[in-house]
């Protein structure tokens, strides 16, 4: 992979994990502990990145794939919590729902957005992408 590529990928994984940060806290994503999770998640993958990009190693890359994989996991799991909430709200709101049309209500939900937290899936992904290949060449200087 190319120098510049590595630099963009770096400048996009940065700002798309700034702008996921500024979000949350925008939205008070910190009444409970699960919600402060993502903002601990997101901190250690910036913290790692720029670690990374400064002192580009076989150390600092398997901590920042680690730390990829934290970030995909917690997307995850936010999806699921997201969406669980969302088909409890809606069996509240009408008990008889079922089925397919308790997933679509559940899925559209504005509050929690049942897919939002997939953005730190792609993020994940995208910081893996990063990383694709690095033991393979030594690096020559940071990204």
């Amino acid at each position: 992979m190319s120098h510049g590529i590595r630099r963009a990928l770096v400048f996009l994984l940065a700002l798309g994990m700034a702008g996921t940060f500024a979000e949350l806290i925008l939205f008070a994503h910190h009444e409970d502990t699960a919600q402060v999770v993502p903002l601990v998640l997101l901190s250690i993958a910036a913290g790692t990145l720029v670690w990374m990009s400064l002192r580009p190693s076989g150390t600092t890359v398997r901590v920042f794939r680690i730390a990829m994989g934290l970030l995909i996991a917690g997307g995850l799991v936010g999806v699921g919590l997201h969406f669980r909430a969302n088909l409890e709200f809606q069996r509240e709101v009408d008990p008889g729902i079922q089925r397919w049309p308790l997933v679509s209500k559940a899925l559209h939900a504005k509050a929690p957005p049942a897919l939002a937290p997939g953005s730190l899936v792609q993020l994940g992904l995208l910081g893996l992408v990063l990383a694709y290949g690095h033991e393979r060449k030594k690096p020559t200087g940071n990204y």
